[in-house]
């Protein structure tokens, strides 16, 4: 048994909630005493993971402190409504293109607070006005990306978006960016980028603090561009390149409320495309058929089998478009595979099977869980629709979005080990497209990936 701070702990990981219950860990929860380390079960040793067997317990999913160590506040628990988070999905226009939500407009799943604030969520949006100096980070890093975000902000309010940055930035003039909401008598009023660029107040005009507002950001290799209310204001080059980094949202002084955030990350590549599946390993051993049908889909059909990517990859983001051909199919996407073995690395699950219907209650872990890990938070997908999942890993945390609602957020706490049944696996491997029974009938429109630069603090977690 080992004693971990819940200080450092990610929003409303599986198994440390109610279904239907988030709620945030925080300093005055004090300590909570967990098993860190499981001893090792048959489920750890199976060879095939996602072969039809009976459900085993989900593992601890508490996250251990970051490098960049944080204190957390609050702890608000929320009240989950499938209705309302099902109507938070994306259109598919939208998903098509990588775009999800980082704030599900119910809880503050997928954030984590630094310091001690009143973060908290009233009609839809994120609002803190009273506490410490304090950020509300994601649990996600991000590397390339387009976020769009809306905030409310009092007249004298000092606030800002952090981006590329630490849990606890050393310097904004060099190791993140902190886009300001600020006064126009600050030293870098709003649309600046504090000490980096200052934007005049005559630039974005004035702005009503009974308003809500728009901020469109592009963060590209050393490139920062930044629209306020559809005017570019801001397009800021970096001498250096800065890695991956969270995004936090900032209280200073002030009432801030921020809505309707979303993301995408820049620089997918096609993992399919034509009529030929080059980019893949197949193996005609196994009784899995993959094969690229009429309408220049990937079709996967028949018995266990695996498409085996020909890279690896360790921190990524993988955008998939996927439809399930049947009722309560079960299949997934293995990453970070040990290359050549069997389905031998973490699964991101499909399955969109509920109990009694409830998209609450997974059957089968839910599309977007993290198989034998974390059951999703909802099944956001329906079968013999098309769906997307956004699956991203940074470090030892992985967590997905279907539709655009994120389902799951899973911070492997084991010790390191090249083999993922048996403890921590960071080093790349590849991807795997699972064919899982007989019944198996999957197509995929698309799979795109893009490898992230990761942050020191989150390659040394």
């Amino acid at each position: 048994m080992l004693l971990i701070l819940l200080a450092a702990m990610p929003l409303a990981l599986g198994g440390c909630s109610e279904r239907g219950k988030e709620t945030l860990p925080t300093e005055d929860a004090a300590v909570e005493v967990i098993d860190a380390e499981p001893a090792e079960t048959d489920a750890d040793l199976a060879p095939e993971p996602s072969e039809p067997e009976p459900a085993s317990e989900p593992e601890s999913t508490s996250a251990p402190e970051p490098a960049d160590t944080a204190t957390a506040a609050g702890p608000p628990t929320f009240e989950l409504s499938a209705e309302k988070l099902l109507a938070a999905r994306l259109p598919d226009d939208q998903t098509r293109e990588g775009w999800v939500r980082l704030f599900d407009g119910q809880s503050l799943f997928g954030w984590q607070m630094v310091s001690e604030a009143n973060w908290r969520v009233e009609d839809g949006a994120i609002v803190v006005d009273e506490g410490q100096k304090s950020f509300l980070a994601t649990t996600s890093v991000w590397d390339n990306y387009e976020l769009e975000l809306q905030y409310q902000a009092d007249a004298e309010t000092n606030s800002g978006i952090f981006l590329r940055t630490a849990l606890q930035p050393e310097s904004v003039a060099n190791s993140c960016y902190e886009l300001n909401i600020a006064p126009p008598d600050n030293p870098f009023p709003t649309g600046s980028l504090v000490e980096r660029e200052r934007i005049e107040p005559e630039q974005v005009g004035e702005l009503d603090p009974d308003n809500w507002h728009t901020y469109r950001i592009r963060v590209e290799d050393r490139n920062v561009t930044v629209h306020l209310n559809g005017q570019q204001v801001c397009q800021y080059e970096d001498r250096s390149r800065l890695p991956a980094g969270h995004i936090s949202l900032q209280h200073n002084q002030g009432r801030i409320a921020f809505r309707d955030i979303r993301i995408r990350p820049l620089g997918l590549e096609a993992l399919l495309g034509g009529e030929d599946l080059s980019q893949w390993k197949k193996y005609p051993e196994y009784e899995g058929e993959f094969t690229i049908d009429d309408e220049g889909n990937l079709s996967v059909r028949g018995g266990s089998g695996q498409l085996e990517s020909r890279e690896s990859y360790g921190d990524f983001a993988l955008l998939a478009r996927c439809r399930t051909n049947a009722p309560d199919l079960n299949s997934g996407i293995f990453f970070r595979c040990i290359p050549g073995e069997k389905m031998n690395g973490y699964e991101c699950q499909i399955s969109n099977a509920t109990e009694n219907g409830n998209p609450l209650r997974p059957a089968d872990t839910g599309t977007g869980g993290i198989f034998r890990r974390q059951e999703a938070r909802i099944v956001a997908a329906e079968d013999q629709q098309w769906f997307t999942i956004l699956l991203v890993a940074n470090g030892p945390t992985m967590m997905a979005w279907v539709n655009g609602v994120q389902v799951s957020n899973w911070t492997d706490t084991r010790d390191p080990d090249p083999n993922p049944r048996r403890g921590l696996r960071l080093e790349p491997g590849t991807i795997m497209l699972q064919a899982h029974d007989p019944t198996t009938d999957l197509s995929f429109s698309d799979i795109s990936v893009v490898s992230l630069n990761p942050s020191p603090s989150a390659e040394g977690r």
